[in-house]
């Protein structure tokens, strides 16, 4: 005769759990729970992801077709001939691919020369960044160039500022 339930005993002996029976094997409850765990951490991954903003307080925003970048400086007002920072937060679009490489650079158009020093980007977590070591030499219009390289192709953001 078959058991439709039975109860699950610990080593004690003294009755556990009221399971019901299966004829579901050892090998495939361990694929199932495999299955699940996979499932969850894959929801877990996707609810970071989505939880990762691209908003700083006091920042401005550029888009491309494929990354979203807020940035701010520090200090928030530039000034000729001071160094400052750039921090930034990079975002991926519709499933696109996290970036691979973040780089920000300063350029005069109508001067057609960049910065006398370069920044050195480093990583921080949840899709930050912060570049060191930005100048702008001289006042006029100068172009912030953002490049956010990720599945192989780079994308190149700009935004205007004018500094007196």
């Amino acid at each position: 005769m078959k058991r439709d339930w039975y109860y699950e005993t610990g080593t004690t002996g003294w009755p556990g759990t009221l399971r019901a029976a299966s004829s579901v094997s050892l090998y495939q409850s361990r694929i199932i729970s495999l299955a699940v765990s996979v499932s969850i951490l894959a929801l877990g991954l996707v609810t970071s992801a989505a939880a990762q903003t691209c908003d700083l307080p006091g920042g401005r925003k550029v888009e491309s077709e494929r990354y979203s970048v807020a940035y701010r400086t520090q200090p928030a007002k530039l000034a000729v001939g001071r160094h400052f920072t750039v921090e930034m937060a990079v975002c991926p679009k519709g499933g696109e691919p996290a970036p691979e490489i973040v780089r920000v650079d300063g350029f005069m158009p109508e001067h057609n020369h960049g910065m006398n020093y370069k920044a050195v980007v480093k990583a921080g977590e949840g899709g930050r960044y912060l570049a060191d070591g930005m100048m702008f030499h001289m006042p006029g219009r100068w172009d912030f160039i953002f490049e956010v390289r990720g599945g192989g192709k780079t994308d190149r953001m700009t935004q205007t500022v004018i500094l007196q």
